[in-house]
């Protein structure tokens, strides 16, 4: 069991027995939702908030007592519980990946990145280094400081290869929203591991795998087309950039470096943390003896949290020191990391609680048992949901933490790889057609210039190539894993 699975250890508990007849906790849940996609989408209250009075909505009309019954159960002692748990787990892989997406901008070490590849491409490869530039920038980004980050590049690689900006953004887009979907340490994939009790080296593996694929056909195939229907010139904004020197740069993406690190170092301090984890994965596998220092040696660095702690502390020197930050501006960069994030933690930790009302009611045992009398295929439930989340609510982690807390029950007894993969399926559902409620929507539209119609057209539909491809190639390894 992963450190992270043992932080949220009701992912794997017993199934509780419903507190309520059937059509009661069905009615629940459907009003705890509803109120919170209401909330959001239409009174535009912060997630947060929508979440706490969802939950509380849930066993409130579920007949749970608020405060405490008798036998020391409420609603507000499981909603804590939950907050708590996912607070202690996932909020501090949060905090660490938001510290080393820090120091990797600040430092110039994704402006290295960027510079290293795309100088290294010809016009008709332009659109594939640009999607593999967002897939390495969306690994340990969150999808917004990503897109903030390339924007410069986008433009100058559109205006210096004479081609629609859309052909090469598209590809750089498909990038970071798979990342952001399908590969921890994001919030989403990192929370439906924690909740689902998935392997996290494994799911990182497989998620990998659906990756690649699903940018390929999202990214430069899909680019290439949209780049034909919108045809969008790149603005001059950033012809007067200077790539050898990071400090120079202005705009989004800017730092304060007095030079990038080298190309090898920043990949290495990037692939660190995936490394160890995907290491451990690999190690529990091939040794059996949980005696042997290699396998000890392993579990330790490959749990998610220590891994991440080991790279953020790696970074300060291999990206830090490397681009000539004194010890006061590591520090600075480390602070300022903390803020951007707090909400994220605030509404991950809130769906946390969420989950863990649902679960003790009962309503995740009356779903499952519903499920698997309908003989559904838990890989397209497990999308279907998360779908229909996401369409109403415009956000992806919380389409991945109500999705992924009704599969708790249908995953009780599969086996490692068929979890990860619900886990997977799960984020391809959670990034299905960004629209008008979802901030990403406006952010791409208004950074690529397009009206909401051209947004729709390109946007929109590559988020819905890349959530239909990936399930596909989700249901493509189910079959032959």
């Amino acid at each position: 069991m992963s450190a992270l699975t043992a932080l949220l250890p009701l992912a794997a508990a017993p199934l509780v027995e419903p507190v309520a007849p059937g059509w009661q906790l069905i009615l629940a849940t459907l009003l705890g939702i509803g109120l919170i996609v209401v909330l959001i989408t239409v009174f535009k209250v912060h997630p947060f908030l929508s979440l706490t009075l969802g939950a509380l909505t849930v066993g409130a009309v579920a007949g749970q007592n608020i405060l405490k019954d008798a036998d020391g159960l409420g609603v507000l002692p499981s909603f804590l519980t939950g907050f708590g748990a996912t607070a202690a787990g996932v909020g501090t892989l949060i905090a660490l990946g938001a510290m080393f997406a820090k120091l990797l901008a600040d430092s110039g070490g994704a402006d290295q990145i960027v510079d290293t590849i795309v100088r290294r491409a010809t016009p008709r490869t332009l659109p594939w280094a640009m999607a593999l530039v967002g897939a390495i920038i969306g690994l340990p980004m969150f999808f917004e400081i990503g897109l903030v980050m390339l924007m410069p590049v986008i433009y100058l690689v559109s205006r210096r290869a004479q081609v629609s900006l859309i052909t090469v953004g598209i590809p750089a887009l498909a990038g970071l929203s798979a990342m952001h979907g399908f590969v921890p340490p994001h919030p989403g994939p990192v929370t439906a591991i924690g909740y689902l009790g998935a392997n996290l080296g494994l799911t990182l593996a497989l998620g990998l795998l659906v990756a690649v694929p699903t940018i390929v056909v999202s990214g430069p195939l899909f680019g290439r087309l949209a780049g034909r229907w919108v045809d969008i010139p790149a603005p001059a904004t950033y012809d007067h950039d200077a790539p050898e020197y990071v400090g120079r740069r202005e705009g989004p993406g800017a730092t304060t470096a007095v030079r990038a690190p080298s190309f090898g170092l920043t990949m290495f301090s990037v692939l660190l943390p995936v490394g160890l984890m995907l290491g451990k994965a690999l190690v529990d596998v091939l040794v059996d003896d949980t005696t042997a220092a290699t396998r000890q040696v392993f579990d330790f660095v490959g749990e998610p949290i220590l891994a991440l702690l080991i790279t953020v502390i790696v970074a300060m020197f291999t990206l830090g020191r490397a681009s000539g930050m004194d010890k006061n501006r590591i520090s600075t960069t480390l602070t300022e990391s903390l803020p951007a994030i707090a909400g994220i933690i605030l509404i991950v930790s809130a769906g946390g609680g969420f989950k863990q009302v649902l679960v003790d009611t009962g309503v995740g045992t009356l779903l499952g048992d519903w499920a698997r009398g309908a003989n559904i295929s838990v890989l397209l439930l497990a999308w279907v949901l998360a779908v229909l989340i996401r369409l109403a609510t415009g956000s992806a982690t919380i389409a991945t933490i109500t999705a992924s807390t009704l599969m708790i029950p249908l995953v009780t007894g599969m086996s490692s790889t068929d979890t990860s993969l619900v886990v997977l399926a799960v984020g391809a559902g959670s990034v299905f057609f960004s629209h008008v409620n979802d901030a990403g929507f406006w952010l791409v539209k208004e950074y690529f210039g397009m009206s909401v119609g051209q947004t729709f057209k390109t946007w929109s539909l590559m988020e819905t190539v890349l959530s239909v491809s990936g399930l596909f190639f989700v249901l493509v390894l189910g079959a032959v894993v």
